[in-house]
């Protein structure tokens, strides 16, 4: 028998790594989406129930035409979250400010790891009443990037923003509050499975490899596909509510 004639049940084996292949492509991506997942069921609850407005993901510009109204004043209060489980201090520099419309304002958050692991952290913004969430724009903010602390590490989040002139004159109050989510096992998982398929070479080698993460791609792309069926069937439930 030649070497380009594989038995039947060595060709069955290279059907199956060729599918655990296209699955472990796809976990990689997945693996880098699932510290995200509880995001989309922030945003829906916060959507659906109205209770707070969703701010851009992408940092504002500063125009250069943009003029400071001084005949107003609006209270920004600061508020800070964190998500179930997560041992970290997390809390604004300063809770209220008091600022002009078309004035730039910096301010920070600190955050601390109170563990004895590095961890990562993402932060999810969300502005009320949520009418105002538009005209409350974010210049720089630690909520644009991911957030790794070592153990008992410290630091402060840089936040620059300013709220835009015309913002309506019934607003006199801002509430931009921050919820903290632990992303640690999600960033951890899709460096691992890049670690391992950025070694992978042709021949048998590389089918055995596949064996030892396709289980762990799998896994996730189940655990990230029931997650996102959760996250339509509670938007379906909340909008019968309407």
């Amino acid at each position: 028998m030649s070497k380009h004639q594989l038995p039947h049940k060595e060709q069955s084996q290279r059907t199956v790594h060729s599918k655990l292949t296209m699955k472990l492509l796809l976990g990689v991506v997945a693996m880098f989406g699932f510290g995200y997942a509880l995001v989309p069921l922030y945003d829906i609850m916060c959507e659906q129930l109205g209770i707070n407005g969703k701010t851009s993901e992408v940092a504002a510009t500063i125009p250069n035409a943009l003029e400071v109204d001084t005949s107003r004043v609006i209270r920004i209060e600061l508020m800070s979250h964190i998500n179930s489980g997560m041992h970290w201090d997390f809390y604004p520099n300063k809770q209220v400010i008091d600022v002009h419309p078309g004035e730039v304002i910096q301010t920070h958050f600190v955050a601390k790891n109170r563990t004895e692991q590095a961890m990562v952290a993402q932060a999810v913004p969300s502005v009320s009443p949520g009418m105002g969430a538009s005209y409350f724009n974010k210049v720089e903010c630690f909520c644009f990037n991911q957030q790794p602390l070592a153990a008992q590490q410290q630091t402060d989040m840089g936040l620059l923003f300013y709220i835009e002139p015309d913002v309506p004159d019934n607003i006199h109050t801002l509430t931009l509050s921050y919820t903290l989510f632990d992303i640690t096992e999600a960033v951890n998982s899709s460096q691992e499975v890049i670690s391992q398929t950025s070694s992978l070479t042709d021949g048998d080698s590389m089918w055995g490899a596949f064996d030892q993460v396709g289980t762990k791609a799998t896994a996730v792309l189940s655990d990230t596909e029931t997650l996102l069926q959760f996250s339509d069937r509670l938007s379906l439930i909340l909008n019968l509510k309407d």
